[in-house]
């Protein structure tokens, strides 16, 4: 990692872990509350459709996080808002609990796009200030539970690509210390398209 992210990921660390403990849901009650998250989401977490994220295997933490932002409005989706709305403390939490524990399924990189997906997930583009994605993600793609990172390996390549223009865009604003709207608006399309492709089989 470039001294010039040092500072940066330090930050944001700390404002991941401000938050203070996370209570532990409870998976049993998570697995029956998840139903209606079923239809976009699967049963298991694992979502068929490429524009609805897999949860399978998330960080507790992480989740929990995105559905506070949902419920307030820090995090927009038309889709989401309604559906975390309703949601309590001990909902969002059981619900975590239960989608941590399931195991995520990989899908296939694909090929034409993966070779420069993985140069940027392992080594960024330095050029353009763009630091390694396994800085953050871990080399394996699983995250960092306790930083507030999530787990990305085997997540749809549909959807990755539309959180990092997003980001790049500034129509998701709940990273903290903004530090993926920095590193996304750093990306050309090119570059998010095929990182985005190495992650879906990356496992």
């Amino acid at each position: 990692m470039r001294k010039t992210w040092i500072a940066p990921v330090l930050g944001a660390v700390a404002l991941a872990l401000a938050g203070g403990s996370l209570a532990a849901g409870d998976p049993t009650a998570g697995r029956e509350k998840s139903a209606g998250c079923a239809g976009c989401h699967g049963t298991d977490g694992n979502s068929l459709v490429p524009q609805f994220p897999k949860l399978a295997g998330q960080h507790a933490k992480y989740t929990v996080k995105q559905l506070k932002d949902f419920k307030a409005g820090k995090r927009k989706d038309p889709t989401m808002g309604p559906m975390a709305m309703p949601l309590s403390e001990a909902d969002m939490a059981d619900l975590a609990a239960y989608f941590a524990g399931q195991a995520i399924k990989p899908g296939k990189a694909d090929p034409a796009k993966a070779a420069l997906g993985e140069r940027i997930w392992r080594a960024g583009n330095e050029a353009t200030g763009v630091p390694a994605c396994t800085g953050c993600h871990a080399p394996n793609g699983r995250g960092n539970p306790e930083a507030g990172f999530p787990a990305l390996a085997g997540q749809h390549a549909a959807y990755t690509l539309k959180q990092l223009k997003a980001f790049a865009a500034g129509g998701r604003s709940n990273d903290p210390g903004a530090m993926m709207r920095t590193i996304a608006r750093k990306m050309t399309e090119q570059e998010m398209a095929a990182v985005a492709a190495y992650i879906e089989g990356l496992r």
